[in-house]
C-alpha cells in the first residue's frame, strides 16, 4: 500500500496529482495507528522525559499524519468534487478523535510537565508552555464521563462545521442566473465576456451570472438595472438560508449554527469557562472577552461619525444625480461606485486595466525581494489544478521556502483568499536536517478573457499582498522549533499584524509604478490617477470600519451573552441597531455564510482582524517616519521588521516581538490616522 498510495510516499512535497478519493481513508487509517503506537511509545513510565526524544518519535509520527491529511483537506478546499467530499467526510471522524484525544492525554500531559526546564533552549520553552496550556484547553484534566463527552463534542464539530462549508459552497455554486446583453449595460466588458463564456459552454446563448465574487460584486457595483442588481443581492445574502429560493433551501446553515453554538457552550462548561469565549481568548493577546467588547466598542464610537457622513453623502448623491429618493440595500454598492467616481474623477473599471494579474506578481515579488532580502524563482512541484503555479525564495543562494499561487476563482473552488502551511520549518530530532517551510496561497480572482492577462482590482491586488503577508511570516522564520516557527505559536489576534502590514504597500508610488501595465498599451499606471486612488483611499472608510466591527462583535456576543438554545437573529438584530448605520432588510442572512467563525477557526476570535490592524497600522508607521527621499521603504527598517517580527514567529509573546521592533506598547492612533478617522467627521 505504501508504495502505491501517494498519501503514503516519501516525497519532498505533496503528489497532488496523484491523490485520489480512493487514496484518502486507507492513508489516514495507517497513518493514525502509527501515530498512536508512537504516543504509546512516549507515554510508557520507561520513556525519557525529554523534548528531543519524544518530539523524534510523536511529534515525526504525527507530522505524517497532519501532512497527508492538510493535502486532503486543501484538495477539498479548492478541487471538491462529490467523491472527495465522500472520503473526507469518512475519514474527519477518524481525524478528529485522534487529535482530541492526543490533545487529552493525560499522561503525555503529565510527561510534557515533567520536562525539567534547564534541558530545554528558549524556543523550546516557549513550545512546553503552549503544549502545557493547549493540554488544559484540550480536556487532559478531565476524567471519567467528561472525557468523553469532550470528545464526542469535538468530533461533532468537526463534522457540524464541514457541514456548513459545504452548504455555503453548494448554496454559492448551484446559482445561475441567465440574463441578456441589455440587462448587463454599464457592466464590465471582462466580465459580461466571461458571462457570455460561461453561458456558451452550456449551450446557451444568453450571458449566465453566478455569486463568486469576481461575477458578483461587479454586478453590484456596475450593473444601471436596479432589478438586476436586486437579484443578485437577494440571492447572496440568503445563500444557505431559510430565505433562500425553495429549491435552494436544502443548504440551509440555520439548525447547524444553533448546533454549533450549543456544542461550544457545553464545551466551554465542560473546562470550566463561563463562555466559550473565554476559551477563546486563553490563548490570545486579549486578556478577557470583556476587553475585547469594550476595545471593539470604543472604534465603533470613533468611526460612527464618519459612517454617518459616508452615509449622507450617498444619500444626497443619490437623491441629486441618480434620481434614487429612496435607494435600498442593492443600490448602495452602485451609489457608492458612481460618487467615487464623481468625486475623485476615476472608477474603479479604469483603475482595474493596468493591473494585469502577471505585472502586478512582478511588482510584489520585486518589493519583497528588496525589502526582506531574498530571491523568488519559478519552481516545479505536483500542483491540483493547470492554474497554480509554484516558487522557491532564497537568500544568498540557499533555500528560504517555497509556496503554491492559486489565484483564478473555478466552481468546486470555496470562496475567500486564505493562506495554508503544507510544512514548517523545523531543525527534525529524526535526521537532524533542517526542514524549509512551505505555504499554499489561495485567492479568487477573474480568469484573463480573450487570451489577455486576467485583470484584478485594487482591492484583488491589496488582497494578493495581505496573504502573501501570511506567508512571509510563515517562510521567513528562523525559529528551528517546529511548533513555534512561523505562524506556529503565534497568538491569533496577532496573526493578521503581518498580513495587514503589506496591504500598506499597496498605496505606496514607489511600489505601484513597478507593478502596473496597461492591458492594451503596457503603459504603466499614470500619476495623475495614482494621486486620485490615495484620495479616494478612506472614502467610506467609516461604513466599512463599521462592517467589520459589526461582524466581530456579532461573533463576541454569540459566544458570550447568547442562550444556544434561543434563534440567534435577534442577536444579529441587537449588533445592527447598536453598530450600524446602513442597515440590512430582514431577509438578509449573511450569518448564514459566515465561515470565520462556524467553519474557519476564528470563533470568538473575527475581532482579530480589527485588533491586530492597530499592531499592523503602528508598525507600518515605523516605515513611514523612516522613508527614503523617493518614498522608498528604508532596507535598514525593513531588516528590524523581518528580524523582530517575521524571524521571531511564535517563540516569543506577540507583544514582546511588537515592542522589539517599536520600541514600546501599540497605539490606535496610526490605525485612525491611516482610515482617516483621526479628526472630526
Amino acid at each position: 500500500m505504501t508504495n502505491s498510495n501517494p498519501l503514503l510516499q516519501k516525497s519532498e512535497l505533496p503528489l497532488f496529482d496523484q491523490i485520489q478519493p480512493s487514496h484518502v481513508n486507507p492513508a489516514v487509517a495507517h497513518l493514525m495507528e502509527n501515530a498512536s503506537q508512537a504516543l504509546q511509545t512516549v507515554t510508557a513510565d520507561s520513556f525519557p522525559n525529554q523534548w528531543s526524544e519524544i518530539s523524534k518519535i510523536l511529534d515525526v509520527a504525527t507530522e505524517q499524519l497532519s501532512s497527508a491529511w492538510g493535502a486532503v483537506s486543501h484538495l477539498n478546499s479548492v478541487a471538491d468534487t462529490p467523491e472527495l467530499r465522500a472520503a473526507y467526510n469518512e475519514a474527519l471522524p477518524l481525524v478528529t478523535e485522534f487529535w482530541t484525544r492526543l490533545g487529552a492525554d493525560e499522561r503525555l500531559y503529565a510527561k510534557y510537565k515533567s520536562i525539567p526546564l534547564e534541558s530545554l533552549n528558549t524556543e523550546q520553552r516557549q513550545a512546553q508552555h503552549n503544549a502545557l496550556r493547549n493540554f488544559v484547553l484540550g480536556g487532559a484534566q478531565l476524567q471519567g464521563q467528561a472525557k468523553l463527552r469532550y470528545a464526542a463534542i469535538q468530533e461533532r464539530m468537526a463534522e457540524l462545521s464541514q457541514k456548513f462549508s459545504e452548504n455555503a459552497l453548494d448554496a454559492t455554486d448551484s446559482f445561475a442566473l441567465y440574463v441578456t446583453e441589455a440587462e448587463l449595460a454599464g457592466v464590465p466588458e471582462d466580465v459580461q465576456h466571461a458571462a457570455r463564456m460561461a453561458a456558451a459552454k452550456e449551450g446557451k446563448a444568453d450571458y449566465k451570472l453566478s455569486l463568486k465574487m469576481p461575477c458578483y460584486l461587479p454586478i453590484m457595483q456596475f450593473a444601471q438595472s436596479s432589478s438586476l442588481r436586486r437579484q443578485m443581492y437577494q440571492a447572496y445574502v440568503t445563500r444557505a438560508s431559510d430565505q433562500a429560493a425553495p429549491e435552494a433551501q436544502k443548504f440551509d446553515n440555520s439548525q447547524l449554527i444553533q448546533d454549533i453554538l450549543q456544542l461550544r457552550e457545553e464545551e466551554a462548561h465542560l473546562l470550566g469557562f463561563e463562555n466559550f469565549a473565554e476559551v477563546s481568548v486563553a490563548s490570545k493577546m486579549a486578556e478577557s472577552p470583556e476587553k475585547v467588547i469594550t476595545f471593539l466598542r470604543d472604534l465603533a464610537q470613533r468611526a460612527k461619525p464618519f459612517a454617518e457622513k459616508d452615509l449622507q453623502d450617498m444619500r444626497d448623491f443619490a437623491a441629486q444625480h441618480l434620481q434614487l429618493a429612496d435607494p435600498q440595500a442593492w443600490d448602495w454598492p452602485f451609489i457608492g461606485e458612481k460618487l467615487k467616481e464623481a468625486r475623485y474623477s476615476f472608477s474603479e473599471l479604469e483603475v482595474k486595466q493596468y493591473f494585469t494579474a502577471p505585472k502586478v506578481l512582478q511588482g510584489l515579488f520585486k518589493i519583497i525581494e528588496t525589502l526582506f532580502e531574498v530571491s523568488i524563482h519559478p519552481d516545479k512541484a505536483p500542483v491540483w489544478h493547470p492554474a497554480v503555479a509554484f516558487y522557491r525564495m532564497e537568500r544568498e543562494g540557499q533555500l528560504v521556502g517555497q509556496f503554491y499561487l492559486d489565484q483564478p476563482a473555478r466552481v468546486g473552488k470555496r470562496g475567500g483568499a486564505w493562506m495554508d502551511d503544507v510544512r514548517a520549518r523545523w531543525l527534525r530530532p529524526d535526521t537532524h536536517s533542517l526542514q524549509t517551510p512551505v505555504a499554499q496561497l489561495v485567492c479568487n480572482f477573474a480568469e484573463g478573457v480573450d487570451g489577455h492577462p486576467a485583470l484584478l482590482t485594487h482591492d484583488d491586488v491589496i488582497t494578493l499582498f495581505h496573504e502573501f503577508g501570511h506567508g512571509l511570516h510563515h517562510m521567513l522564520t528562523q525559529v528551528n522549533e517546529r511548533d513555534v516557527s512561523g505562524i506556529s505559536g503565534v497568538e491569533w489576534d496577532a496573526v493578521e499584524l503581518p498580513s495587514q502590514f503589506m496591504e500598506n504597500f499597496c498605496w505606496e508610488w514607489s511600489v505601484l509604478q513597478h507593478m502596473t501595465a496597461h492591458v492594451n498599451t503596457q503603459a504603466p499606471l499614470p500619476r495623475a490617477l495614482f494621486d486620485k486612488m490615495v484620495a479616494a483611499k478612506n472614502f467610506q472608510s467609516g461604513l466599512q470600519t463599521l462592517r467589520q466591527i459589526e461582524l466581530a462583535l456579532l461573533d463576541m456576543l454569540l459566544h458570550t451573552s447568547h442562550k444556544p438554545s434561543e434563534d440567534f437573529m435577534p442577536i444579529l438584530h441587537q449588533v445592527r441597531e447598536e453598530v450600524a448605520v446602513l442597515k440590512p432588510p430582514a431577509f438578509n442572512r449573511s450569518a448564514h455564510t459566515f465561515s470565520h467563525i462556524f467553519a474557519g477557526g476564528y470563533a470568538a476570535g473575527y475581532y482579530s482582524y480589527k485588533w491586530a490592524e492597530v499592531l499592523s497600522a503602528d508598525a507600518y508607521a515605523a516605515f513611514e517616519e523612516t522613508a527614503m527621499p523617493d518614498g522608498s521603504p528604508s532596507l535598514e527598517t525593513g531588516r528590524r521588521y523581518r528580524q523582530a517580527i517575521l524571524e521571531a514567529g511564535g517563540s516569543r509573546p506577540a507583544l514582546d516581538s511588537f515592542k522589539a521592533f517599536r520600541g514600546r506598547e501599540p497605539s490606535l492612533s496610526a490605525l485612525l490616522r491611516h482610515q482617516g478617522m483621526s479628526g472630526q467627521a
